[in-house]
């Protein structure tokens, strides 16, 4: 039986089928994955312009009524802290449940001392609490949708109006020229649509 088979190897028909069958199956996959390809970017190019992402972003009321008993809050600050419902507040001013306590002299909610008209502001702390403002939603929104292609991985892990702010006013690559300097020194943290204007060197 060995003797056999080793002659039908020894064979060049038998080889060239082997051959044959493999160059058939490595281009109907080559084929296959092409295909894949061009109908992923048929699809990608087709997709209308206008066409709006259900983001998972839920936005404050506000003043509302609810109560909250915990808040979630900006943390790393070290003399300055927001709190989800737009109170900044100093670090010893905050409360043991993550709120600031809206009862001392220095809080202040939807703050934006420090921020420019362009929504780019010194203090991230006053960048995210400004962001927080029911006013700013239309917005936030609006770049939510057109950041749709290059930040789509980033924003839609994004749960509400609080992380969406958070993550906005961190420093971005748009508050950088050359990766590494600042395009405003004195304005790196943005929740608008546009980069800090660029200052002369």
């Amino acid at each position: 039986m060995m003797m056999v088979l080793r002659r039908l190897v020894r064979k060049r028909w038998v080889l060239g089928v082997v051959f044959g069958l493999s160059l058939i199956y490595f281009l109907t996959s080559t084929l296959k994955q092409e295909e894949r390809t061009i109908r992923d970017r048929t699809l990608l190019e087709v997709r209308d312009s206008d066409h709006r992402i259900p983001w998972k972003v839920r936005f404050n009321l506000g003043n509302s009524s609810r109560q909250i008993t915990q808040c979630r809050n900006s943390i790393q600050g070290k003399t300055l802290l927001t709190d989800e419902l737009g109170y900044v507040c100093e670090r010893n001013d905050l409360l043991v449940n993550g709120c600031c306590n809206v009862n001392a002299p220095s809080t202040r909610q939807y703050i934006c001392k420090s921020c420019l008209t362009n929504g780019c502001c010194s203090i991230y702390e006053y960048c995210v609490s400004c962001c927080l403002q029911p006013d700013k939603q239309p917005l936030l929104e609006h770049f939510l949708n057109r950041a749709a292609e290059g930040f789509q991985n980033l924003f839609t892990a994004v749960e509400d109006h609080f992380e969406l702010c958070l993550a906005k006013c961190r420093t971005s690559s748009q508050s950088v020229q050359h990766e590494n300097t600042y395009r405003n020194p004195q304005a790196k943290y943005c929740y608008g649509e546009s980069p800090p204007e660029l200052l002369p060197v």
